[in-house]
């Protein structure tokens, strides 16, 4: 009985705690409302993931041996070329400079140390593992450790660029409207900062500082298509480059630029739905159809034996 009590007190506080959410979620002050109308309003400066939160998995392990991570970081960085890890670390959008970077590999490499030689030694103690083969593995999970931030790292880029790519053709077609209504490209762009927020949205904040701190735009974009490897992105910047250059019309510009990344995610998507198809026929082949088989044949490999 008083388990059933417990799980209907569990079940209850979910439910209560999901409505809350979903109320709070719903309510929307009236200056929230017309904020993005105000064209008096500032620009907000919207912080990044990193630096809003601390999503480090080391948390207060990163602080204590953080002296010696950066030293550590320094001779890495005496033997290895950084240039690439420079632009991988701006297509992150995290703000880590290659220092950073580094004491985070080292970091990671030294957590990896830890938990491994706890394992691994217990399993010594026991008698279960060598103490040969311990170390091997304590070595492996180090070196793991250290190339494991690097792939983090990937991962992050992936996920901004994919993110950024979902973004492009809705404000690229706002940034159309903006510029049919009569604005220029700065004040469209100073717009869409306006009215949305993102990843592809924070670098227009970029751009629009650039421009700002004496640039002209065409610099600004070319410095963004500098900074991103995504192909839909560096056309778009060719086309509004040229467009200004040429003064041909921005707005049908943009407009198609927004009508190809989209017709390029269908096909992408349609691409995974085949590999997809294919990767369901595996079950199907070596589960399925085989216990079929042997459901089929049972019985009479069962009525054959009994006859003899």
């Amino acid at each position: 009985m008083s388990t059933i009590i417990l799980v209907g007190l569990v079940l209850a506080s979910g439910l209560w705690l999901v409505g809350l959410s979903c109320w709070e979620n719903q309510h929307v002050d009236f200056a929230e409302r017309i904020s993005p109308q105000m064209k008096s309003q500032e620009i907000r400066r919207r912080e990044s993931p990193v630096e809003a939160t601390d999503l480090s998995m080391l948390g207060g392990f990163k602080e204590l041996l953080a002296p010696f991570a950066s030293s550590a970081a320094g001779k890495v960085l005496q033997k290895t070329d950084t240039k690439s890890l420079e632009k991988r670390l701006v297509q992150s959008g995290t703000g880590l400079t290659v220092t950073d970077f580094r004491s985070e590999q080292v970091l990671w490499a030294i957590a990896a140390l830890l938990v491994s030689a706890c394992v691994l030694g217990l399993g010594v103690v026991q008698g279960n593992v060598s103490l040969a083969g311990a170390l091997l593995l304590v070595l492996a999970g180090t070196c793991f450790g250290f190339f494991a931030r690097d792939w983090w790292l990937g991962q992050t880029i992936a996920k901004r660029e994919k993110a950024m790519l979902m973004e492009f053709p809705a404000l690229a077609e706002l940034m159309a409207l903006s510029v049919t209504a009569g604005e220029s490209a700065v004040g469209a762009l100073e717009r869409v900062c306006r009215c949305s927020e993102g990843e592809l949205a924070q670098e227009f904040q970029k751009i629009l500082a650039q421009t700002r701190s004496g640039d002209s735009l065409v610099a600004a974009l070319q410095s963004f298509s500098h900074r991103t490897s995504v192909p839909s992105l560096s056309r778009f910047v060719d086309g509004i480059v040229v467009a200004i250059e040429r003064g041909t019309p921005l707005s049908d510009v943009l407009r198609a630029q927004a009508q190809d990344v989209r017709d390029n995610a269908k096909r992408n998507l349609m691409e995974t739905a085949g590999k997809k198809e294919i990767a369901m026929m595996a079950p199907i082949i070596f589960c399925i159809l085989p216990l079929t088989v042997v459901f089929a044949i049972f019985p009479g490999i069962s009525l054959i034996n009994m006859n003899f």
